[in-house]
């Protein structure tokens, strides 16, 4: 294995872990505001999103991405990691519509995709725009 193999190896583990962390932060926050305190679905996604936005943009700058400055400093990085986060939020507001809204199943038939859908994609763009 190379050098820049086992740094990507490396990198795609601390996404794992902190992509875990973050993303079970968003989507307990849904649960609970959804399936516990009763509010609407996507009122209670966009509560996860805002707070996963910033646990992300803190965890992934000292710890995932942690050595790849990314071009434009914090200014120029956070304005990418948001229209990034942007994208995830799309994405799971869009299973939260499908299984939920549409399919009528049950508010935490969406986590899976969250945890897993969403991240795979989200990782890409983050190691290829924001934090290239």
């Amino acid at each position: 294995m190379t050098a820049q193999q086992r740094a990507l190896f490396w990198q795609i583990v601390r996404y794992g872990l902190s992509g875990l962390f973050i993303t079970a932060c968003q989507a307990s926050i849904y649960w609970v505001l959804a399936a516990i305190v009763g509010t609407h679905v996507q009122i209670a996604n966009s509560i996860g999103y805002l707070a996963a936005v910033g646990i992300g943009y803190v965890t992934h700058s000292l710890f995932t991405f942690r050595g790849q400055a990314g071009e434009g400093g914090h200014g120029a990085r956070g304005v990418r990691f948001v229209a990034v986060s942007l994208v995830s939020y799309a994405l799971n507001a869009l299973w939260v519509g499908l299984c939920v809204t549409l399919m009528r199943w049950p508010e935490w038939s969406p986590i899976p995709a969250m945890l897993f859908v969403t991240p795979g994609i989200v990782f890409m763009l983050n190691r290829k725009w924001v934090f290239r």
